[in-house]
């Protein structure tokens, strides 16, 4: 079952590089007491994800921030080492936080999983972008197979 507006965002434990090492971060931990939008995205390094959904976060964090949004997370369904060589390579930074699904548990929990197999690329993420207040989903968007619109920054934005 897909997660929904009104719903919890389920525990779960996701990886993220810090100090040149990959460090668990419980899902309890990022998102209690905090205004977090969390985009999710196919891939770290596929062309879409690198050109425009990771840099428009990166691009318009001031304009979250200004919204009151704490945190900025990035997630896909690779590992910790990849999800932090792709956020250097595009300047992440303090912008937006980079993490890693690497065996797409929380993204299963969350129902919101994509066959890629016949790209040669297992399971992976469906791409979209949600507020979560206090662990509550808040908005929800969802793209289309092939789409990017309703999960961009410049859409999100609008709607908080």
């Amino acid at each position: 079952m897909t997660i929904t507006v009104g719903d919890k965002i389920p525990s779960a434990t996701l990886m993220q590089m810090r100090d040149g090492a990959p460090r668990a971060l419980k899902t309890d931990e990022l998102f209690s007491g905090k205004k977090v939008v969390l985009f999710a995205l196919p891939g770290a390094f596929t062309p879409t994800c690198s050109a425009k959904h990771l840099p428009g976060f990166i691009q318009h964090a001031p304009a979250f921030a200004e919204k009151g949004i704490d945190t900025i997370a990035c997630l896909a369904v690779n590992d910790a080492f990849v999800m932090g060589a792709w956020g250097n390579s595009q300047g992440a930074g303090d912008k937006v936080m980079m993490l890693a699904d690497g065996n797409a548990d929380f993204t299963k929990s969350l129902g919101l999983e994509m066959d890629a197999t016949k790209y040669g690329m297992g399971l992976r993420s469906q791409r979209y972008a949600m507020l979560v207040e206090d662990g509550t989903v808040k908005q929800l968007y969802v793209e289309e197979p092939g789409a990017y619109e309703v999960s961009s920054a410049e859409y999100v934005i609008k709607k908080i």
